[in-house]
């Protein structure tokens, strides 16, 4: 959700935002809306009545969406950096219908034995995530906007000989 509208509403929970469903527009991922286990009991879990049908669509582009006043309300992932780099708000799943999104370290053996002061972090935020991802999609757009105009240098001196 937005956060000027959670804000707004004083929406902390989905419960909360629930109550608001008739006046909100949801859009949602393909998969999440055609499994069982997506929206049709998301929906049964919170008691969602939307006044139309929520709109399908790509996961990529709800987090856009949202933010653009296209829709209020949409299922993303918890981690995702667009989430603070947008303004959104994450309600909070107090019926717990979402289970823990908990990621695991994994090392290979000889790593760990070439690198014996090495210790991998048990516990991340997602809020840490979030900061993570963030700062990765905006290095990796640099990146790429560097390898374009360092592209479009070769291609004129091409050209201009």
């Amino acid at each position: 959700m937005r956060g000027e509208q959670a804000r707004r509403l004083q929406l902390k929970t989905i419960s909360d935002a629930a109550r608001y469903a008739p006046q909100l527009r949801a859009g949602f991922g393909q998969d999440f809306m055609s499994r069982q286990d997506g929206y049709p009991g998301f929906a049964r879990t919170y008691g969602l009545k939307f006044a139309e049908p929520p709109r399908e669509m790509d996961l990529s582009l709800s987090y856009q969406a949202l933010a653009n006043g296209q829709v209020d309300l949409i299922a993303g992932n918890s981690t995702d950096g667009l989430i603070d780099k947008l303004g959104l708000y994450q309600l909070e799943d107090d019926r717990h219908y979402f289970p823990p999104y908990e990621a695991a370290a994994v090392a290979r053996r000889e790593t760990l034995d070439r690198y014996p002061g090495f210790v991998m972090q048990s516990t991340v935020s997602p809020e840490r995530s979030r900061t993570i991802r963030c700062e990765t999609e905006l290095r990796r757009r640099w990146r790429k906007a560097r390898c374009k105009r360092s592209r479009a240098r070769v291609s004129v001196a091409v050209e201009s000989v």
